[in-house]
């Protein structure tokens, strides 16, 4: 099987400790169940200064143990010092099917307080709007003799221990130390990153990751991934919009309870004796093998493994913080916020929660597994499905709290639920079934079981919207300022409006420059034995990504729109720096299902784009055409228009598809923002 250029790390594991994992499965019977908890916070460290020094950094007060991610008041730039370190992580991923624990050693982000039941989980970063934050990444990861990436083709994966840092969805610079993609941390190198969040960046839930081209896909899949959360406390004024985390009190002083969910697809293979990946023949036909035997170890390392049905073919599981099929702990009646990061890259995730009948025996100790999980869900999970509330998009505050049933989160998405159940019980949490045009595996899926919820005594609800709106005009009276409080409780009454939270206008058509930016994204199999993963203006021109080539130049300052298409399977669309607002979505039949309610005629139980127009985003899935004749026939297919600013900051940075291995492959462009020369365009790189 081939395995890219990762192919041998038979050192590199810490073989004490898997030795002990491997010499006999490992058994659930006599353990506590898996309970759900939220992602460790990444613990921060004061900085070195000389004496006399002063710094805006918040220290404890004499003889008082330093909070960890302390929370500064008002916005006065305080520092912050974090460090990630980047290494081989032992330990265990548990698999419903055997009930037994698979030992696994993934590359992973390590830092302080790690959980060590999951040890490969990433810690948080939580900061605020205004702060310095310096990331120092240490990568530990062996080094690669064989690897040189002068010497081979950009578009070939590559350099599986070579990586750098993304701060996906954050609204700074792309240059230099900060957000800058085009960096390589080769293996023994430490690098410090340093973001300077504006003063007026959106409070949300935001995400970290490698973005390293040709490692990007492994290094995610292992398992490297983290949530980067901004707290905001600004409170909205006659005169300009505030965030929506002072909304989202009981009282002035105590948050609504928070769950922090960071869902991953670990497509851990396991090596046989003679060191590489298994094959299997399945009627005449050779296949990869999944199987994981006593004393084999799953890992990371192979494109086989990301293949576009890989996903279903492994029947792997979703983990959520590292753990598969956890339990949630919940009380009836009480408001929620569940952060929702999609850090996975081979799956679709249609998010639903159905109470689990009364009478159905579960044990938390056991596992669903997935050859069996959608009869389970069918007989046991009868319930209704659960109303909710998606108050954000991409970690950005939408108008209007928009109550969902399920909700479909594409690799990249990250979404904020205001969470209500309606009575006590057991609830199942459920990934419902995805059409093959509406998933990025490209093939229909199937529903499967992501944890339990127990929800606990307390306030019975009959209609949500009813009772959360009546909530949120509470929590307004009590922590809204005098001059807006009014304005914001009627429109919480009229719709579970959230205007004055919103960070970002809306564009309007007179800012917009006349030219737009058409991009469509291809997989060109003209050539079975040569298959091109491909951006570009047309199905024509598209071609893999170019390293020093600047694809698109743009100009500060400018308002643009954006027209989307994939001329060959289905892609979600992502670009740097600057979110974008959702104008329109026009299926092959001429219908903007944008709007909310909106039915795709061509998809029909595919509602995923129902309720986008005029949300601001930076990831969106633009879905493949219904017939598929890219170089010739522009019928069946989905165009979406987006509109965005390119605001305050200039340099080079990327777009890209978010199924990290079509990135990886080439499915990618440089884009540039620059100054304007006062004459209608953008001044050249010259002195």
């Amino acid at each position: 099987m081939t395995t890219g250029s990762g192919k041998s790390h038979g050192g590199v594991f810490a073989l004490a400790s898997l030795a002990l994992m491997c010499q006999a499965p490992q058994a659930l019977a006599d353990e506590e169940p898996r309970l759900f908890s939220n992602p460790p916070g990444l613990e921060q460290q004061a900085p070195a200064q000389a004496a006399g020094q002063t710094t805006l950094l918040m220290k404890a007060e004499p003889g008082i143990k330093a909070r960890k991610n302390p929370q500064p008041s008002g916005h006065e730039g305080h520092e912050r010092q974090l460090s990630l370190h980047i290494d081989y992580t032992a330990s265990t991923i548990f698999d419903p099917g055997t009930g037994q624990k698979v030992p696994v050693s993934l590359r992973s982000y390590r830092g302080t307080d790690v959980n060590p039941d999951t040890p490969f989980v990433a810690p948080t970063i939580e900061v605020t709007p205004g702060d310095t934050v310096r990331v120092t990444l240490a990568n530990e990861l062996p080094e690669e003799s064989h690897c040189d990436a002068h010497q081979m083709n950009s578009d070939e994966p590559h350099c599986f221990n070579a990586t750098n840092l993304h701060s996906h969805g954050l609204w700074v610079s792309p240059s230099g130390n900060s957000d800058n993609v085009l960096l390589s941390i080769n293996p023994k190198v430490t690098f410090q990153y340093e973001y300077n969040i504006p003063a007026d960046h959106p409070a949300g839930t935001f995400w970290y990751h490698p973005h390293r081209h040709g490692s990007t896909a492994i290094q995610v899949a292992s398992g490297m991934a983290g949530a980067l959360i901004i707290r905001g406390d600004r409170m909205p004024t006659e005169n300009s919009n505030g965030d929506i985390d002072t909304l989202l009190k009981v009282s002035r002083d105590q948050a609504f309870p928070e769950k922090l969910l960071v869902m991953q697809q670990i497509p851990y293979a396991c090596k046989g004796a003679d060191g590489q990946f298994k094959s299997k023949v399945v009627d005449g036909k050779t296949v990869f093998d999944w199987s994981c035997l006593p004393g084999e170890i799953g890992v990371v390392e192979s494109f086989d493994q990301l293949a576009p049905n890989s996903w279903n073919d492994s029947r792997r599981y979703t983990s959520i913080n590292g753990l598969v099929q956890p339990t949630f702990a919940a009380r009836a009646g009480q408001i929620e916020r569940w952060r929702l990061v999609h850090a996975g890259i081979r799956d679709t995730v249609n998010l639903q929660f159905r109470k689990l009948d009364d009478r159905a025996r579960t044990d938390k100790r056991e596992g669903v597994a997935t050859a069996v999980a959608e009869r389970f869900i069918e007989d046991k999970c009868t319930g209704e499905p659960v109303q909710y509330h998606v108050i954000a998009s991409d970690g950005l505050t939408m108008d209007r709290a928009q109550p969902h049933t399920q909700l479909t989160l594409q690799p990249g998405y990250r979404n904020d639920l205001l969470m209500v159940f309606p009575e006590p019980g057991r609830y199942c949490v459920i990934d419902n079934k995805q059409t093959a045009k509406g998933g990025v595996s490209q093939f229909d899926s199937q529903t499967q079981l992501l944890g339990f919820v127990d929800v606990g005594e307390g306030t019975k609800v009959g209609n949500i919207s009813t009772y959360l709106t009546k909530e949120l005009v509470k929590a307004a009276k009590k922590n809204m300022p005098d001059d807006v409080k009014s304005g914001i409780v009627a429109d919480l009454q009229s719709g579970l409006q959230l205007k004055k939270f919103v960070a970002h206008k809306t564009i309007a058509a007179s800012e917009l420059i006349k030219e737009q930016q058409q991009l469509v994204f291809l997989i060109d199999t003209s050539d079975s034995s040569n298959v091109k993963f491909a951006v570009g203006t047309t199905a024509l021109d598209a071609k893999p990504y170019e390293s020093g080539v600047v694809n698109r130049q743009l100009k500060l300052g400018d308002a643009q729109t954006w027209v989307l298409k994939s001329a060959y399977a289905s892609h979600p669309f992502h670009i740097h720096v600057n979110p974008f607002q959702i104008d329109k979505i026009i299926g092959p039949s001429g219908t903007d299902l944008s709007l909310p309610g909106a039915v795709d005629p061509d998809d029909p139980t595919d509602n995923q784009y129902a309720g986008l127009k005029g949300v601001w985003k930076d990831t969106l899935f633009v879905k493949g055409p219904v017939k598929v004749n890219p170089f010739t026939n522009d019928k069946g297919i989905y165009t979406i228009y987006v509109n965005t600013r390119y605001q305050r900051y200039i340099g080079e940075f990327v777009l890209h598809c978010h199924i990290l291995d079509h990135e990886d492959q080439g499915m990618m462009q440089n884009v540039s923002i620059g100054m304007p020369n006062g004459q209608g365009g953008v001044q050249s790189a010259g002195h």
